[in-house]
């Protein structure tokens, strides 16, 4: 990697860092090609990204963003994964974490936040914003749903009465 190429790599992460809700740091300690691979994937089917980036260009793209305390993280074989989501990247490197040993939780940060990795692990156990956003809607339909009930009840009585004496005529 020559020096135009390192800088860009510093300017891009340093781009991501000013835009992502949540940064996790992760080490990968002997993990497969295969087992990264469906790492990556299982990631991206939240929307989130993972990337292996050199810690020394790593540590120069987090200044002058929320995530500069990540630094201290930044040692031996670890890797990076990052969400607009504040939940979907730690929720995806948890789970995965949890079926494959080779997979370290190192730590994160979520906006200026700094977590350990019981931190990322809590972060993990909250439910994500699409959750939320589906929880939100259903309270928010269930009392239009009530109203509806309730206004067309007396119609339906109405109507189940003047059935009854139509029946009663007719019989």
């Amino acid at each position: 990697m020559d020096r135009s190429q390192k800088s860009e790599a510093v300017a891009s992460l340093n781009a991501v860092f000013q835009e992502v809700g949540v940064v996790v740091v992760t080490r990968n300690l002997g993990m497969t090609v295969d087992q990264s691979t469906e790492l990556r994937g299982k990631i991206r089917e939240v929307g989130a990204t993972y990337k292996v980036a050199k810690n020394r260009l790593a540590k120069l793209a987090l200044k002058d963003t929320p995530y500069e305390g990540l630094e201290e993280y930044l040692s031996g074989p670890t890797a990076l994964a990052w969400s607009e989501d504040p939940v979907a990247a730690a929720k995806a490197a948890v789970e995965y974490a949890k079926t494959n040993d080779k997979l370290e939780i190192v730590g994160g940060s979520m906006g200026g936040q700094l977590l350990d990795e019981a931190g990322v692990r809590a972060l993990a156990s909250m439910p994500s914003l699409d959750e939320l956003r589906g929880k939100l809607v259903g309270l928010i339909n269930a009392p239009a749903t009530k109203i509806a009930q309730v206004v067309n009840a007396p119609a339906a009585k109405l109507a189940r009465v003047f059935g009854a004496y139509g029946a009663k005529d007719a019989a």
